[in-house]
């Protein structure tokens, strides 16, 4: 029998990590943890942020290697259920590169025939950015305003993904979070999310000119 894969979805500081770790520490059986901050900390340093790589087209040179790299996370992820093993995936998933990558739909297909659940973990911008201080002791710009990239972010990470669960960190903290997942999964209801992604075609030019909008 696959494990289950379960697919947190949320821009960084939304609180991706605590859930996975509230769901290895409170689900019965072996949850990996095999998400963007595992893989990201295991590129070598000079093809970083790797699967990191931010909303805006910054770094063009890499885009081909960060596709590939998803590619790779996406099919480790489908080993591990294949052989029984439940995953849990901390990812930050955008598409705003210097052109549409069409990685998510992509990913989706290496996991097609696995139970996938796609959970999207929100947190509005003002909550996002007293995270950012409480960890590095600063978080806006020299003028007070919102760094260019974490605006970004909350624009891309969520634009057009239809999740099979929704949770709110703001609003319930990561056990609670994990809790809401667990009843989602017991519940009987299938999860379509990633079984619709895995039909997409590669992004269409109406979706590239809206992307290209400031």
């Amino acid at each position: 029998m696959a494990g289950q894969i379960i697919v947190l979805n949320g821009t960084p500081r939304a609180g991706k990590s605590s859930i996975a770790q509230a769901i290895q520490d409170g689900f019965d059986s072996v949850w990996m943890n095999l998400g963007l901050d595992k893989f990201k900390k295991a590129t070598p340093e000079r093809f970083q942020p790797g699967i990191g790589l931010r909303p805006g087209g910054e770094r063009p040179d890499l885009e081909p290697l960060v596709k590939t790299l998803y590619m790779a996370m996406y099919q480790s992820i489908a080993a591990h259920s294949r052989l029984g093993v439940n995953v849990v995936v901390d990812a930050t998933h955008h598409d705003h590169y210097s052109r549409p990558l069409g990685i998510l739909p992509d990913c989706a297909r290496v996991v097609a025939e696995l139970p996938v659940l796609f959970v999207g973990v929100r947190c509005p911008l003002d909550v996002i950015m007293q995270r950012r201080i409480a960890t590095w002791g600063s978080g806006y710009d020299a003028d007070g305003s919102i760094p260019a990239p974490v605006r970004r972010w909350q624009i891309t990470v969520h634009r057009s993904h239809r999740y099979d669960l929704d949770v709110d960190t703001s609003r319930a903290n990561p056990t609670e979070c994990a809790t809401m997942i667990a009843t989602r999964l017991t519940s009987g209801r299938p999860a379509t999310a990633f079984s619709q992604l895995a039909q997409l075609e590669h992004v269409s030019e109406a979706a590239t000119r809206a992307q290209a909008r400031p």
